[in-house]
C-alpha cells in the first residue's frame, strides 16, 4: 500500500512530531490549548492540506500522505493536534464546494497555517440529529444575518473561519432547508463562548461558539442554498475513516507500550506477561488489533478507489472504536497502579480515546446507520 516516498514522509512527520510537539504536549495540555505557532511550522514543513493541488497551496499529494500523519499523530499521543480535521474534513468541504473565488482565499492560507479550520455542526440539543439544528441565517441583502448557538466545536478558540450549519429555510421539514455558510473570526456578532472542559484531549480547543445577529457576506455561502445536509452526509464517509485510523493507530501504540511494560514488569519473581491470565489478554488484544488494521487498509484503499463504503465505514468507526476503548482498559488493567499515573503515557491514552466512539457520529448512530443499508429498519 505504501511506496518509498510514503516511508521517508512517515519518518520525516515523526520527526517533527518528536521535536515540535510531543516534549510540549503535557504543557499545551495544561493551557487547555495547541500554539497557534505550530499550525505555522506545520504548514511551512508540509504538513497541512498535502493533497491540496499546488495552485491552492498544496503538493497534490494521495490520501495516504494524509493516513501516514493522523497515524503518527495518535500513536504518539498528540491528536489534541487536530491538524486532520483542518486538512482532511473541512478543507475537503471547501475545496468540493466553494467558488474559484472562496478556494483562492481561503485554501492557500489553510495549507500554510496561517488560516486554522473548524466546522460548527453540533448544538447544545442537536448533535447528530440534524433536524434539530436552531442556528438559522437570513438573507439581508448582500449579507447573512445569523444567530444560534454551536457547541463542542475542535479548533473553537483557535479557528480563523468556522463552516457553519445553519437553517435558511425554517419551515423546511426535518434536515432540509440547512446551509453551510463560511464565518470569519472578525465577523460582528461573532463570538466565542467557554474553553470546555474534558475528560481528555485536554490540549485541544474544544469551545462554545455564540451568533448573534452575525453578519456575513452572502458569498460565504457554501456550494447551493440549503443543500448543506446532503452535502454533510457525502463527506461523512471521509470525516469517520479519518477517525477511525485515529482509533486504530492509538490502539497499536498502547498494545506496543503495554507488551513493552509486561515484559520490563515484574511480580512474584517473573515477568507480568509470563502470567497466563496476562498472555491471553494480551493475546486476544493483539488479535482484534491486528482484525483492524487489516478492516482499515482495505476500506483506505477502497476509499482512494472512489469507492461508496459507507457501510463499511460505519461498520469500522463502530467496531474499531470500541476495540480501542477495550484495549486502554486492557493496557491500563495491565499496568497495574502505574496506569493511573499521569507520568505513564496509557494513562493518557485511555483518556483520549474515549471520544472516538462519541464524535462524528456516536457507535450506536453508526450501527443504525449499518442497519439501515442492510434493510432492517
Amino acid at each position: 500500500m505504501y511506496r518509498e516516498e510514503h516511508n521517508i514522509f512517515r519518518q520525516a512527520f515523526r520527526r517533527f512530531v518528536q521535536q515540535e510537539i510531543s516534549p510540549h504536549i503535557e504543557k499545551w495540555e495544561q493551557d487547555g490549548i495547541v500554539p497557534r505557532e505550530i499550525w505555522g511550522k506545520m504548514g511551512r514543513s508540509g504538513f497541512l492540506c498535502a493533497w491540496l493541488p499546488e495552485e491552492y497551496g498544496g503538493s497534490g499529494a494521495d490520501f495516504l500522505y494524509s493516513v501516514i500523519i493522523t497515524e503518527e499523530l495518535a500513536s504518539a499521543r498528540a491528536i489534541s493536534v487536530l491538524a486532520p480535521l483542518h486538512s482532511d474534513i473541512i478543507a475537503p468541504i471547501i475545496y468540493k464546494l466553494g467558488t474559484e473565488e472562496q478556494k483562492l482565499r481561503w485554501l492557500p492560507p489553510s495549507a500554510t497555517g496561517e488560516c486554522i479550520l473548524a466546522v460548527a455542526m453540533t448544538e447544545p440539543d442537536a448533535g447528530s440529529d440534524f433536524a434539530a439544528i436552531r442556528t438559522h441565517a437570513r438573507r439581508d441583502g448582500d449579507s447573512f444575518i445569523i444567530n444560534g448557538q454551536k457547541t463542542f466545536i475542535s479548533n473553537g478558540i483557535n479557528a480563523d473561519l468556522v463552516v457553519v450549519a445553519c437553517k435558511t429555510d425554517r419551515q423546511a421539514p426535518g434536515a432540509r432547508g440547512i446551509s453551510l455558510i463560511c464565518v470569519d473570526r472578525a465577523a460582528p456578532g461573532f463570538q466565542r463562548g467557554r474553553k470546555l472542559k474534558k475528560m481528555g484531549l485536554l490540549a485541544q480547543d474544544t469551545a462554545e461558539l455564540i451568533f448573534e445577529d452575525c453578519r456575513v457576506p452572502a458569498d460565504n455561502l457554501l456550494g447551493e442554498l440549503n443543500k448543506g445536509f446532503y452535502y454533510l452526509m457525502h463527506h461523512l464517509q471521509q470525516e469517520r475513516l479519518v477517525c477511525t485510523v485515529m482509533a486504530q493507530a492509538m490502539a497499536e501504540a498502547m498494545l506496543e507500550t503495554t507488551v513493552r511494560y509486561c515484559r520490563e514488569r515484574t511480580a512474584f519473581g517473573q515477568p507480568i506477561c509470563s502470567f497466563q491470565h496476562n498472555t491471553f489478554k494480551i493475546v486476544d488484544m493483539a488479535t482484534e488489533v491486528k482484525i483492524g488494521r487489516t478492516f482499515l487498509d482495505r476500506l483506505i484503499m477502497d476509499h482512494m478507489d472512489g469507492k461508496d463504503v459507507i457501510t463499511e465505514v460505519s461498520m469500522a468507526k463502530s467496531w474499531i472504536g470500541e476495540m480501542a476503548n477495550r484495549a486502554a482498559y486492557t493496557c491500563v488493567q495491565l499496568h497495574g497502579g502505574y496506569g493511573y499515573m499521569e507520568e505513564y503515557p496509557i494513562c493518557g491514552f485511555a483518556r483520549d480515546v474515549r471520544p472516538i466512539s462519541i464524535f462524528a457520529g456516536t457507535t450506536e448512530v453508526m450501527k443504525l446507520i449499518v442497519a439501515k443499508r442492510m434493510g432492517l429498519s
